[in-house]
């Protein structure tokens, strides 16, 4: 795996202060071709234009968190209402690559048009499908532990859909509340998961880079007041095997404080993801705070049910 030199890392974190504030939904939008896409098909059009926003997404959540609004919290997943993107827009580097989306968006919407492509639907692309190293039905069973020296116990999730915007699984054995549902977006941000369960809804970027920063929340959907602020840095991309399966890593170091009420501690950790379908590798966190002490590692991989 590929490590960033310890020189860029007061450099990234320097990138990451500066700039004062616009709206981005006042961005004016910088026009690209929609003769760029004549060649394509409907189904890359697609894929591209969710690329496009995923990335608008980003840009849009990693300046809230930076400024500590919390306004992107609009649920976003496969559709991004630009005009609604109202949150404090650095000028420069950050408002430019919006500008460049917003009209590389607009032309995508364009060619569409042109090509009477009609509504894409929420299953993902067959080539896509294809690229992922876990299947439909496929159980994915992890070794989950409290700390370094507490019970070994298992977490099976069975894969039930894959979608544009996501991965859903079902607990097995199942676990109340959620339905049973675990859901997952394509970066390995976790939506919903059983109450109890550790989520981190927005905290992981699409397109994970070697040291790229990021910042968001941990904690339990039934526990509102326990929750962890978080930072993260990617400090490793490569290729990896992992319960007899090779998928494409990004190793994120974390960094934070855990709260429960008046109660404060830190957190630090490793969490480690696959770039291609988000799909949880390993999550180790360190902290006094309960349920922030965990261990899980994902063991194997077991076959559909027949």
């Amino acid at each position: 795996m590929r490590r960033p030199s310890q020189a860029l890392y007061p450099l990234v974190a320097a990138l990451a202060l500066a700039g004062c504030a616009t709206r981005s939904g006042d961005v004016t939008p910088l026009p690209a071709n929609p003769a760029d896409f004549v060649a394509w098909d409907c189904e890359r059009i697609d894929s591209e234009a969710d690329r496009v926003q995923k990335r608008a997404a980003d840009v849009a959540y990693d300046v809230d968190e930076r400024a500590g609004n919390n306004i992107i919290a609009l649920g976003i997943g496969l559709t991004v209402f630009w005009p609604a993107l109202i949150a404090m827009r650095p000028p420069g580097v950050e408002a430019d690559e919006l500008a460049r989306l917003k009209g590389r968006y607009e032309a995508l919407g364009t060619a569409r048009a042109g090509k009477a492509c009609p509504p894409a639907g929420m299953a993902l692309a067959p080539a896509r499908v294809a690229a992922m190293p876990v299947a439909v039905g496929e159980r994915l069973v992890y070794e989950e532990r409290s700390g370094t020296r507490g019970p070994m116990h298992e977490l099976g999730l069975r894969l039930s859909a894959l979608n544009r915007d996501g991965l859903e699984f079902l607990f097995e054995p199942a676990q109340a509340g959620a339905g049973g549902v675990w859901t997952q977006d394509l970066a390995g941000n976790v939506t919903t998961a059983a109450p109890g369960t550790l989520q981190w809804p927005r905290l992981l970027r699409h397109e994970l880079t070697l040291g790229q920063v990021m910042g968001g929340e941990m904690g339990f959907s039934d526990a509102p007041a326990r929750r962890a602020r978080v930072r993260g840095q990617v400090v490793a991309v490569g290729p990896q095997s992992v319960a007899g399966r090779s998928f494409d890593a990004a190793v994120v170091e974390l960094f934070g404080d855990a709260r429960d009420g008046d109660q404060n501690t830190r957190l630090d950790g490793v969490l480690v993801v696959d770039r291609t379908s988000g799909v949880l590798l390993r999550l180790d966190l360190r902290s006094s705070m309960p349920g922030f002490m965990l261990q899980r590692r994902l063991s194997r991989v077991e076959p559909p049910t027949r």
